[in-house]
């Protein structure tokens, strides 16, 4: 054997070594890492509060009284108008969302004015368009009360909600300040009234005041028996 066979058999012995080490390296099992679970707020998506639930306030922004709802202008069906007289400090026709109360109506006339007394008003009843709002009246003058304390006297007007004209008035031949006299009615509603006499040539029956803008079954049962066509 030549003397450099044994040192070329050492040298080819080591690379076989060598290339088993790193084959064997490589194939090697490896432990592998679970992955981390995800956290429950962070995988949800972000939902609004629900304020049912969290006990918070409504946010829906509510008309300020005298002002028309959004989406509605002018004489939309989302308005209704009242006369507001007597103890207010700025009494007259206001333009209140529709579904306003008694108490809406007073703050847009500016409050009731100090020492006034309040006592028979029903300040959380609904108003309807036409009405009139009366407070603190004093007694012998018509004031609005048939339909849930509108008026409020000082004496015994106030509570009788106004005794109306002595005989029946006529629905044909009455003045708006004459229809005015009759208990619940004010300018608004007076002005319907005089508009509808006006379009169907006048009243041939009481009945017709139910066709008139402003006037329920409750306030027509009021009038019915003070006037006449």
């Amino acid at each position: 054997m030549a003397p450099r066979t044994p040192v070329v058999l050492g040298l080819v012995l080591l690379a076989a070594v060598a290339v088993a080490t790193v084959h064997f390296w490589s194939v090697r099992p490896q432990a592998v890492r679970a992955p981390e679970p995800v956290a429950e707020e962070a995988a949800a998506p972000a939902l609004p509060p629900d304020p049912l639930r969290s006990g918070a306030r409504d946010q829906v922004p509510r008309p300020a009284a005298g002002e028309p709802p959004s989406g509605n202008g002018g004489n939309g069906s989302g308005q209704i108008v009242v006369d507001v007289s007597g103890e207010v400090h700025r009494p007259g026709v206001r333009r209140l969302p529709a579904g306003s109360r008694v108490a809406d109506a007073l703050e847009a006339a500016g409050g009731v004015r100090a020492g006034t007394d309040v006592t028979g008003l029903n300040r959380a009843r609904v108003l309807v368009d036409g009405e009139q709002v009366a407070v603190g009246l004093p007694p012998g003058l018509p004031v609005t009360g048939t339909a849930g304390g509108t008026g409020v006297g000082s004496g015994s007007a106030g509570a009788a909600g106004g005794a109306g004209p002595s005989a029946p008035l006529s629905l044909n031949t009455a003045t708006a300040e004459q229809l005015e006299t009759l208990p619940g009615v004010g300018p608004v509603l007076a002005q319907h009234m005089i508009d509808y006499r006006t379009e169907n040539n006048g009243f041939r029956s009481v009945d017709e005041l139910r066709q008139v803008n402003g006037i329920g079954d409750r306030r027509f049962a009021d009038l019915q028996p003070l006037v006449r066509p």
